[in-house]
């Protein structure tokens, strides 16, 4: 395949085109769930720059996980629950800690945007690495394989931990510390799963994993509307 010459400003910018633009579709798309009381408008999008940062801080981290114990299990667990925390830090600082967390449903609301802003911006990377090698279509690929795959994992895992948070919106202190190590377990479980069948597999079951990763989004349909009969 002939490579073509992009020069490193148009990469940039293409590759950020094709990681964010897809994450905000993605963002308008869940945040309508929310139509009664929707969260400020400013919290959204600092909740979602605020995953963006997520990125920088987690690939450190990673790197040393692989370059203490290799492609092993115990490495895919380290970066799934990087990733977990850190998005439900950024999720945490920016608006669960906040007035603006008012009722239930915005826990999901927020973790679900945490997770967007940190696909956007690991989307952005994926697809300016072959960008910036010229080629055109390897880039392509990779920006429609995480639209329809990673991005959506990121948004099933984050909000798995969300629906726990949400059900714990009423309840005591230590039935929330409860709900949240068990949402952060689950999110991490997920992740690594997702994780293990894309790289142990080299993508022979991609189509299956990913199959499974739609169920869970349609699952998360499910789950809000549950979420919005939760009261006090």
């Amino acid at each position: 395949m002939d490579q073509i010459s992009i020069p490193t400003t148009s990469a940039l910018f293409y590759s950020l085109m094709g990681g964010i633009l897809p994450a905000l579709f993605w963002l308008w798309f869940w945040i309508r769930e929310d139509k009664l009381n929707p969260e400020p408008r400013g919290r959204i999008m600092l909740a979602f720059i605020a995953g963006m940062v997520a990125v920088p801080i987690a690939y450190p981290i990673q790197a040393w996980a692989y370059g203490l114990f290799g492609m092993g299990i115990a490495t895919l667990i380290i970066w799934a629950t990087a990733e977990e925390i850190l998005k439900y830090a950024a999720a945490g600082f920016t608006g669960l800690l906040s007035r603006a967390f008012d009722e239930p449903i915005d826990a999901m609301i927020y973790l679900i945007t945490a997770a967007l802003g940190f696909a956007a911006l690991e989307n952005t990377m994926f697809i300016l690495n072959p960008l910036l090698d010229g080629n055109l279509q390897a880039s392509f690929a990779t920006g429609n394989m995480r639209f329809i795959g990673a991005s959506l994992l990121h948004v099933v895992s984050s909000a798995a931990l969300g629906y726990c948070i949400a059900r714990e919106f009423y309840r005591s202190v230590m039935a929330k510390i409860a709900f949240r190590i068990i949402g952060l377990v689950l999110a991490i479980g997920l992740h690594t799963l997702f994780n293990t069948y894309i790289l142990y597999k080299n993508g022979e079951q991609t189509f299956i994993v990913f199959s499974f990763v739609w169920m869970g989004a349609l699952a998360l349909l499910l789950l809000f509307e549950r979420v919005k009969k939760i009261t006090k």
